[in-house]
């Protein structure tokens, strides 16, 4: 018994449990285009000098097994760093400590992805070489996500920032200056990497444009009074119909005075007038004309004889 309470203590080494688990600092931006990468490694502050313990890191490729690639010692902080080695594509690390063939806990799991090539863009419009009637262009399509973009046209002199979503898509317009342009659309993407596309298209002088038609351009005094009807047909500078164009028809035939309609057009870019020549028309020469004005694309008119016969 005396032999029991005098005997000098034996210290027991103190077994390893989650809580030991080191953690490796996640880096701000995953995706990196350099060969290596330093992993910022936290240990628990009670393993902080013990040289009987190291920290072990794993490292797990895209559809393979976690390995390990590196054992260093404790140092006289809490933190270490690792610097480890990048494979292309994802590269998921952990780490673990290790003291006399115990084993703790793994840290969560880091992701590197190793990225060295240049964000490639798909444009939907427009087409290299285009016309565009407008003063500017919007250039659409789909890039890797996330980069970063800057559209440029040293004709103009604009140049125009900003961001591809997160599934890729991006849009970005720009004013063009008439006749060739030549627009470079450049993006860095996540990794860092450079992607560059060169684009022309030419401003064009395209202008609104109005057809104007009408049910008979020849009428007999002897049929009437009878019915006739004009139609409008309004296209902007690409030829697409204007929806909501202010439009004025009118109708000028000898023998009674002018008439009149206000109308707008549809979703097709029509819009019809219909009325009534009564007896008192005589013969000779008469005019149908049709004004148009819309908020985008300015003014137009157009005209149509209308001959008035025995």
């Amino acid at each position: 018994f005396v032999g029991q309470i005098t005997e000098t203590p034996r210290p027991s080494s103190t077994p390893l449990i989650v809580a030991d688990a080191p953690v490796i600092l996640s880096p701000t931006e995953p995706y990196s285009n350099q060969a290596a990468a330093d992993l910022q490694v936290t240990v628990p502050e009670v393993m902080v000098g013990n040289p009987a313990a190291r920290v072990r890191i794993y490292l797990a490729l895209e559809g393979q097994e976690p390995t390990p690639i590196a054992e260093v010692p404790m140092g006289g902080t809490i933190k270490l760093i690792v610097p480890v080695q990048l494979m292309p594509g994802r590269n998921d690390f952990h780490a673990t400590i290790v003291e006399n063939g115990v084993e703790s806990e793994a840290s969560p799991i880091v992701t590197f992805i190793m990225d060295t090539e240049p964000p490639q863009f798909v444009l939907t419009s427009p087409q290299d070489g285009e016309t565009i009637n407008h003063q500017s262009v919007t250039l659409q399509g789909t890039t890797q996500p996330r980069t970063t973009l800057l559209l440029q046209n040293p004709g103009t002199g604009t140049s125009i920032s900003g961001q591809a979503g997160s599934d890729g898509t991006f849009a970005l317009e720009i004013l063009l200056t008439p006749g060739p342009n030549t627009v470079t659309l450049s993006g860095t993407d996540p990794a860092g990497n450079i992607g560059q596309l060169s684009l022309a298209v030419t401003r064009g002088n395209g202008q609104l444009t109005s057809t104007l038609t009408a049910s008979a351009s020849r009428i007999s005094t002897s049929a009437l009074p009878v019915s006739i009807q004009l139609g409008v047909l309004v296209l902007d500078p690409d030829g697409q119909p204007v929806s909501g164009a202010t439009i004025t028809f009118t109708l000028t035939v000898p023998g009674i005075p002018p008439i009149a309609k206000d109308a707008v057009s549809g979703s097709d870019g029509r819009a019809t007038f219909t009325t009534t020549l009564p007896a008192g028309v005589t013969e000779g020469a008469g005019l149908a004309t049709v004004l148009v004005a819309t908020t985008d694309f300015g003014s137009t008119s157009a005209q149509k004889a209308i001959t008035i016969v025995p």
